[in-house]
């Protein structure tokens, strides 16, 4: 396998299927035979070993006005077309399945005739040739059987439409998701607030500055060993990262999380089943791909740990008295991350290569007949719970934000970001605040998708019904910008008048000292 990375970007093309050239008089099946179009990104066919998607199609065309709004709504306008092309596509395919049993029904009844010791057509008399009755029905069998063929061929296509459409489809959103903008649910170390400490934002230093002060961070060689948007970190700064991995780590597996090392590398159609899409400020899709060999699977690199983790459990069946699972991954993270280069992105805040801790858990599916899930909201609690405690713990004062159907992932349908205090982002249209960590729910998004099932072993059913796992994943600690918030909001000058950041009391076991004063110093 070549290691050649490539930005990867969707094609958009045309779907188009060959009209049939069989006479309608032969039967009527011939008449549901259509060409139809899409314009939906073609995917790389995946391999036999890839999960089967499993989407309830027929849901979509029960609840056509919901599903084509939810895509309005959360700004994919390009897919609102999706749900009512798929119930006109589903609607086709019934009629299709119910002239197909027409022609196999007639088509069986002209086989068992040809097996009797006198066949005869429906308008043959007693006194007709049987030679000439026998040639006929042969003749009307194989002109069916061809029909069929083809048909089942046009059948197939129906099914590939549909489930293609489906797929690019987002998840169902929380009805208590606000439509536009972020609503503030509360603040993490309010104590903490400039207005509280009486700090002037717009005398801070930048991070960046800090950490060339301090000889912490270096962006000039990376730009000239890899291009803008890496960066090397140095001395003090690499003790800093491990420790915040250490403390992620530590605070999860107290929250009863296993700990695991996952895979950074992933199939494409891994990335695409988890609904990773980020997206630049032009829609596009930016993925590092790996150069693959003719007739390979492909792979992309990771953009988050949530993807190896959640294919944990990929094309499996648990029983529903395993879950919930929980399971937290360090692991290095892969994003291309276009946009503008200004103050927003500027330093470690947004950059193409980090460590993160992610947080991924497994839920059994609501119970029959309810649409609430009671398990899945305690671990989404949980979840949030346990990243409101690592970062009060690190002395960041933070805000917690329901956010809007408009910022949803395609996988997510709730979401909840942490954003810290930053003081050198006030002049930027956010304000001083960048997210830190975020917190979905996907409900069976991603499981559908990952043929994650549940077999039920609770109730009324008990083991005679299958369901789909829902999955939640939530960001313990995203080192780089954790890092900015830390070297910001931790600089003081000391008696001496030289620069130096304190070090959070819940990281300096790790680190060694209680300041970072640089290392001209040490």
């Amino acid at each position: 396998m070549s290691f050649a990375l490539r930005l990867q970007r969707p094609r958009w093309t045309c779907f188009t299927c060959r009209q049939t050239t069989l006479p309608k008089r032969l039967h009527p099946i011939a008449s549901s035979l259509r060409t139809f179009k899409s314009a939906i990104p073609p995917t790389e066919p995946p391999p036999p070993t890839a999960p089967k998607p499993q989407i309830n199609i027929k849901s979509i065309t029960q609840n056509v006005d919901l599903h084509t709004n939810n895509c309005l709504s959360r700004n994919y306008k390009s897919l609102a077309s999706h749900p009512p092309t798929i119930a006109n596509l589903y609607s086709e395919w019934i009629t299709l399945q119910l002239s197909l049993r027409t022609s196999r029904e007639r088509h069986n009844l002209l086989s068992g005739r040809l097996r009797s010791a006198s066949p005869l057509l429906d308008t043959d008399t007693p006194a007709a040739d049987p030679a000439e009755s026998r040639a006929a029905i042969i003749a009307e069998a194989r002109a069916l059987k061809d029909q069929i063929a083809e048909v089942e061929v046009k059948e197939k296509q129906l099914q590939d439409e549909m489930k293609q459409l489906a797929l690019a489809l987002p998840n169902t959103t929380h009805p208590s998701t606000p439509s536009k903008e972020p609503r503030l649910l509360h603040y993490i170390n309010p104590h903490l607030s400039p207005a509280h400490l009486g700090n002037d934002p717009a005398d801070a230093k930048t991070h960046t500055q800090i950490g060339q002060e301090l000889e912490l961070l270096d962006f000039s060689s990376a730009s000239t060993v890899s291009g803008w948007g890496w960066y090397y970190l140095l001395n003090d700064a690499v003790l800093l990262e491990q420790a915040l991995i250490q403390y992620a780590l530590q605070e999860a597996r107290k929250a009863g999380f296993t700990l695991v090392a996952p895979p950074s590398m992933v199939y494409s159609h891994m990335a695409s089943a988890c609904g990773f899409r980020p997206r630049d400020q032009n829609d596009e899709q930016q993925i590092y791909a790996i150069e693959k060999k003719e007739g390979k699977a492909g792979h992309v690199l990771a953009g988050t740990a949530e993807i190896p983790l959640a294919g944990m459990l990929a094309d499996t069946t648990v029983l529903e008295e395993q879950l919930p699972r929980k399971v937290v991954g360090v692991s290095r993270c892969y994003r291309a991350e276009a946009g503008a280069r200004g103050v927003e992105s500027k330093g470690l805040y947004r950059v193409h290569e980090f460590t993160k801790v992610e947080l991924f858990a497994w839920a059994p599916p609501p119970a029959e007949g309810e649409t609430s899930n009671p398990v899945a909201e305690k671990i989404f609690d949980d979840i949030l719970s346990l990243q409101e405690r690592i970062l009060s713990g690190l002395g960041l004062h933070c805000r917690v934000l329901e956010m809007p159907a408009t910022d949803l992932g395609a996988s997510a349908h709730r979401k909840i970001d942490i954003e810290a205090y930053i003081p050198s982002r006030h002049s930027t249209s956010d304000g001083p605040w960048g997210e830190v960590s975020s917190l979905s729910n996907c409900t069976d998004y991603q499981a559908r998708r990952l043929a994650t099932k549940v077999k039920r072993t609770k109730g009324v059913e008990k083991g005679s019904a299958t369901g789909f796992a829902w999955t939640l994943n939530g960001t313990a600690l995203a080192v780089p910008r954790v890092l900015v918030a830390l070297l910001e909001n931790g600089y003081s000058k000391g008696r001496d008048g030289v620069g130096r950041v304190r070090v959070p009391e819940v990281l300096q076991k790790w680190v060694g000292r209680e300041w970072i004063e640089g290392a001209q110093r040490k």
